[in-house]
């Protein structure tokens, strides 16, 4: 069974993916962190932006061929989506203008021949939060890189989160609103999760 955790930038997507992993003895593929570019990309969107989402994207395809090799058998828990890197991060630097119409067409011909080739998520739980929430994660786990994230980044990524979710993704999903369920505080909302967890297991 194949679940993936969406969600913005502080959103808490590597925590519940732990948490989760630990829960059901489960395989993670997490989202990598050490992405040589993310750095310069913050400080330079304009120039670094192709390579960065490259990068992302090569990392995620990797990811997929591992799990593919894994089989269906097996639960997995990904933390981030290749969809998530299309509609989201790389649309949203087009439109910003810190991605040209030439680098997103070569970008999303790789994202519409991988994603012909993977598997969909059984389950897709997407961690909504609003900007100050946000903001205020992203502060509490101190990455440098991110301490300089404009908020009005965030939100234009939030827009694109609540577009993606309301009118292109048609997958099983399951909302979580981080600005009032916060399960690392709440025991009983990791519990409603994994109980739309079991749910499917049991359906399978």
């Amino acid at each position: 069974m194949y679940i993936a955790i969406a969600g913005n930038i502080g959103s808490g997507k590597t925590t519940l993916t732990r948490m989760l992993t630990e829960r059901y003895r489960a395989k993670a593929y997490l989202e990598e962190v050490d992405n040589p570019y993310i750095g310069d990309f913050y400080e330079d969107m304009n120039r670094w932006s192709f390579n960065l989402q490259i990068r992302f994207l090569g990392s995620r395809i990797r990811q997929t061929m591992d799990m593919l090799a894994a089989g269906r058998q097996e639960m997995i828990f990904q933390d981030r989506t290749i969809y998530e890197d299309a509609h989201i991060f790389a649309d949203n630097l087009h439109e910003m203008g810190l991605m040209s119409s030439r680098d997103i067409e070569t970008y999303m011909k790789i994202f519409d021949l991988v994603t012909e080739l993977i598997p969909r998520p059984d389950l897709l739980v997407y961690l909504k939060a609003s900007v100050p929430t946000l903001t205020a994660q992203i502060r509490k786990r101190g990455r440098e890189y991110e301490q300089n994230i404009d908020e009005q980044y965030l939100g234009r990524l939030n827009a694109k989160y609540d577009h993606w979710i309301d009118t292109i993704y048609d997958g099983p999903l399951l909302v979580v609103d981080k600005d009032c369920e916060d399960f690392v505080s709440d025991p009983a909302v990791l519990d409603r999760i994994c109980a739309r967890i079991d749910a499917l297991k049991a359906a399978k």
